[in-house]
């Protein structure tokens, strides 16, 4: 049976937003994968919109995602170029998520990491960074903070499509892998390579088992897009 496709926007927000363990355990590992930081509990705070779809008219289906220490994180899945200019779209929303802290009498230094992270299926830089992080620097390049960690503002960008499909599994880093199933999920066992991921790697197996959970008959009927080659 054809699996679902996880570029539709529902299916990645359903597959790492649903209000359970399972989402929640995929959600931390893509998390991990991407920020290369351990994550160990993260809450969506907008999980409502993933349940309510359905009954929606075009949501804007972001997961918006906060870490224990209060670290934020909107979450997107972009397929298509658009009208809009896509870098200026994130970093309107970079600043109105970071804007919206409440810190009235509290000192700005209490303000809390905001993160806008994109996954692109198009290329936008012309570099071969299939991961880029985004901060705030002089135009020499030295970045406007000393320290790291001072840096609240961050916008990371994935560009999929920079993935070499071709290269060997076992050459693939935990990033490139986790973009090839994403790009290529909708195969099933067709797929050679992630035929060996389902059978081999612990955590393509959970991926599957929540894309599972959106590949049968019914959700075919609710959202025909779902099975729909992007």
């Amino acid at each position: 049976m054809r699996s679902a496709n996880l570029l539709n926007d529902f299916a990645f927000k359903y597959v790492f937003g649903e209000d359970c363990k399972e989402a929640n355990d995929a959600l931390k590992s893509l998390l991990t994968v991407f920020l290369e930081r351990k994550v160990n509990h993260v809450v969506v705070k907008n999980s409502e919109m993933v349940k309510d779809y359905t009954k929606m008219k075009s949501p804007r289906l972001d997961l918006l995602v906060e870490f224990d220490d209060q670290t934020t994180v909107d979450l997107e899945m972009q397929l298509r170029q658009t009208k809009d200019n896509l870098l200026n779209r994130f970093n309107y929303y970079l600043a109105r998520l970071h804007g919206s802290q409440d810190m009235e009498g509290k000192s700005y230094s209490q303000l809390k990491e905001t993160i806008v992270m994109v996954f692109f299926n198009l290329i936008i830089a012309d570099d071969d960074d299939i991961c880029s992080l985004y901060t705030m620097r002089k135009y020499s390049g030295i970045p406007l903070v000393k320290d790291e960690k001072e840096d609240r503002m961050k916008l990371m960008t994935i560009e999929m499509p920079k993935v070499d499909l071709n290269k060997p599994l076992e050459d693939m880093n935990e990033q490139e892998k986790m973009i090839y199933y994403f790009l290529n999920c909708h195969k099933g066992l067709d797929d050679s390579k992630i035929k060996v991921m389902i059978e081999s790697d612990g955590m393509i197996q959970m991926l599957e088992k929540r894309v599972e959970t959106i590949s049968d008959d019914r959700w075919k009927k609710i959202i025909p897009e779902l099975f729909m080659k992007t």
